[in-house]
């Protein structure tokens, strides 16, 4: 008996640790109120602390229907990322990017060698055959960073109390303008917080189509 009290003891109270996280939910709407996809959000900790950073991860990015699937992908500096093309003709996938300088030419049904990128930024990746082609990797050294869904929102659960700073990018923001932050987003042990961000997008170029390349 003493034995299942204890148990649940250390259930109860694994139970009330879990309740103590906060948690923040941030939705991003653009100057019109619609929902904004593939925004990423990064959350700082203004004391500098935050989880280990976990072990590197492969992330992949497919080419079908000439459109770079997934169009931005949240990366960490040791990551690696592997491109692979789905479509019946060849893509040559490039960056000048000073975080990460390459180039793949990709025979259709085939997939590139893994690239390693150990730099924090952002990649602009191209196909030098079909213009309308762009994907993004961001690559943040922050300890928590996802991008929106559908919905324009993305929600960080287990969150340690404290202050942070919410920064949020898009690759349709305008060139020359950092990242939106809002500083000093105060976090209660059990707070549920929901945060909004308004950003005003430039127009998507994946849509400026070029048909002239399209069968190469």
């Amino acid at each position: 008996m003493r034995k299942q009290a204890v148990a649940w003891g250390v259930l109860a109270l694994l139970a009330s640790g879990a309740s103590m996280a906060a948690q923040l939910s941030v939705a991003v709407n653009d100057r019109h109120g619609q929902p904004v996809a593939d925004a990423v959000v990064s959350l700082l900790r203004r004391d500098g602390g935050g989880p280990h950073p976990p072990a590197p991860v492969a992330h992949a990015i497919d080419q079908k229907d000439l459109t770079f699937v997934p169009y931005v992908e949240v990366m960490r500096p040791g990551d690696s990322v592997v491109f692979r093309n789905s479509d019946n003709t060849r893509h040559h996938v490039y960056s000048f990017s000073p975080v990460k300088t390459f180039e793949f030419v990709i025979a259709a049904r085939q997939a590139a060698a893994p690239l390693r990128i150990e730099r924090a930024g952002v990649v602009a990746v191209g196909c030098n055959i079909h213009d309308q082609m762009i994907s993004y990797l961001y690559v943040s050294e922050a300890p928590w960073a996802a991008k929106t869904d559908a919905t324009g929102r993305v929600v960080f659960d287990d969150l340690p109390a404290g202050d942070y700073d919410v920064r949020v990018w898009h690759p349709r923001l305008p060139p020359a303008r950092p990242d939106l932050v809002q500083e000093g987003v105060a976090l209660a042990a059990d707070a549920r917080r929901q945060l909004p961000f308004s950003l005003n997008l430039l127009p998507d170029l994946r849509f400026q189509f070029d048909r002239e390349h399209t069968r190469y």
